[in-house]
């Protein structure tokens, strides 16, 4: 067991949006959540990630899982188009956050950056600056950097958001071929189609929540209601 939540109640300022929520994400798992919008999917990631804390309920995560072994992919921004930096930089900076007051990245580091440019297939991007890559360049390039911030699970808010049916299938293969190497991956999604078709399990949230695995959510016609 990675992460496990339980009657978890999620909002801003005392204000509840989400109540009672329970799920498990185990090492392996391929969780997608879906819902409408508003239902408090992006609250649920920023509170997996520390950043906000829950209202009410726990979350037990595995003694060996902490935010430096998370890498997290956030939607895309105009922010993050304008961002003066070459590829090679940005996947760099996903080390950042276990360096200390290190000054200087490893050899071991860069030899894991090229390692995930390679495995995102942007090698021949290594020195393009980031804001003249496509869409779907950026989110490959950001889906390495977070793969050097991630040791053990990936959370993905949107990622295919905004890009066109071509990449948007490549960026979900691409993200299935890391689930098989071993890595868990915890996916926000409005694509249900998609979140179907991809994931292992089910977590919906809206005014009749779900979670199990993708083909319990099939059978209580989940895939067809939204």
């Amino acid at each position: 067991m990675l992460i496990a939540c339980q009657n978890l109640s999620l909002g801003y300022d005392g204000r509840a949006i989400v109540d009672n929520l329970s799920f498990t994400v185990n090492e392996g798992d391929y969780l997608c959540i879906v819902g409408e919008n508003g239902a408090g999917k992006s609250t649920l990631m920023r509170t997996l990630l520390g950043l906000q804390p829950p209202l009410g309920g726990s979350i037990m995560t595995d003694d060996g899982l902490t935010l430096r072994k998370i890498g997290y992919l956030p939607q895309q921004t105009e922010a993050q188009s304008d961002f003066p930096a070459t590829v090679r930089e940005i996947v760099l900076s996903g080390f950042v956050g276990r360096m200390g007051l290190r000054p200087f990245f490893t050899k071991e580091e860069k030899l894991r950056a090229e390692e995930n440019i390679a495995r995102m297939g942007i090698s021949e991007l290594h020195d393009r600056p980031f804001n003249s890559l496509s869409g779907g360049q950026r989110q490959r390039v950001l889906l390495a950097r977070a793969l050097c911030a991630a040791e053990k699970i990936l959370l993905l808010d949107e990622p295919v958001a905004g890009l066109d049916p071509k990449v948007t299938r490549e960026l979900y293969e691409l993200i299935e071929s890391l689930n098989r190497e071993g890595v868990t991956i915890i996916m926000i999604s409005h694509d249900l189609a998609s979140a179907v078709r991809y994931a292992s399990h089910i977590l919906h949230i809206g005014s009749e929540s779900f979670f199990g695995t993708r083909e319990e959510y099939i059978e209580r016609g989940g895939a067809e209601n939204g």
